[in-house]
């Protein structure tokens, strides 16, 4: 007797991780949370080109690209493209794009923090933070999308906000990153809502505290803020960036088809208390 068809819902249950063939922008790639999330995605398979202000990459950069080159599928690029200059950055992805025939999304990392308190900051220094953390992101996830609207491009936007965008952070004066990692959280949502008929799905990936250079130069100035961090979270201790590259490569890739205008917390559990 002929066997029994299989349901349509059992053909294919596991969901694809892969990046294989595909291209994607990493700002702030030149070292930290940025190129430890693009040396993942070339593991996935993805070619990957890395815009960052640093004139040169961190020498970390070096290392990941060798065993990108070496051991991974994909491959790994380095540009020195700063996001406050519109002119040079949309210059910058149409390279990419004019290299390889197509862009299918970005992981818009690029970002700066300072430390003071709110009564002393000045306009400048406001301003300096939302170019970059706000309007140099806005500005790259516009050039980025563009080519993938005229490619015809189904693709995965994903914006690294931060948890700072839900809750002021304890022992961190910093009002101004917090508010403009919450405009990045309220931008990826209307984004999502203008593109998903498109097929551009846009996410924002929110950490909790990570080892980074700019964390550590933040303890370097508030000697008591990693025990402090620390106690908040429900782990007791903080994030490595590498606990972060699962959930980048999740959100780019077909395995969260149905994901957009999510923001996705990873917080040791720090905004659960």
């Amino acid at each position: 007797m002929p066997s029994e068809p299989t349901p349509k819902y059992h053909q294919k249950v596991y969901p694809n991780f892969s990046l294989k063939d595909k291209v994607y922008i990493v700002t702030g790639g030149g070292r930290g949370l940025g190129l430890v999330m693009a040396e993942a995605m070339t593991e996935a398979g993805a070619e990957v080109h890395c815009f960052d202000r640093l004139k040169e990459p961190d020498p970390e950069f070096a290392v990941s690209q060798e065993i990108a080159n070496r051991d991974h599928i994909g491959s790994l690029h380095y540009h020195h493209v700063d996001v406050r200059d519109s002119k040079h950055l949309d210059d910058s992805v149409s390279k990419v794009t004019a290299h390889s025939g197509r862009i299918d999304g970005l992981v818009a990392a690029a970002g700066i923090q300072q430390l003071k308190d709110a009564v002393d900051f000045t306009p400048e220094e406001v301003t300096r933070m939302f170019d970059i953390n706000y309007t140099g992101l806005f500005m790259t996830v516009q050039a980025v999308a563009r080519h993938m609207l005229d490619f015809g491009t189904h693709g995965s936007i994903v914006l690294i906000a931060s948890m700072s965008g839900f809750v002021a952070n304890k022992g961190m004066h910093s009002a101004t990153y917090n508010s403009s990692k919450a405009a990045v959280i309220q931008l990826g949502r209307n984004l999502a809502m203008e593109w998903g008929p498109k097929g551009i799905r846009v996410n924002s990936l929110c950490p909790g505290h990570v080892i980074t250079p700019m964390v550590e130069k933040n303890f370097e100035e508030v000697p008591d803020l990693k025990t402090v961090w620390t106690k908040e979270s429900m782990l007791g201790r903080l994030a490595q960036p590498e606990e972060f590259t699962g959930a980048v490569i999740f959100m780019l890739s077909d395995a969260s088809s149905y994901m957009t205008g999510s923001s996705l917390l990873i917080d040791g559990g720090h905004t659960a208390w």
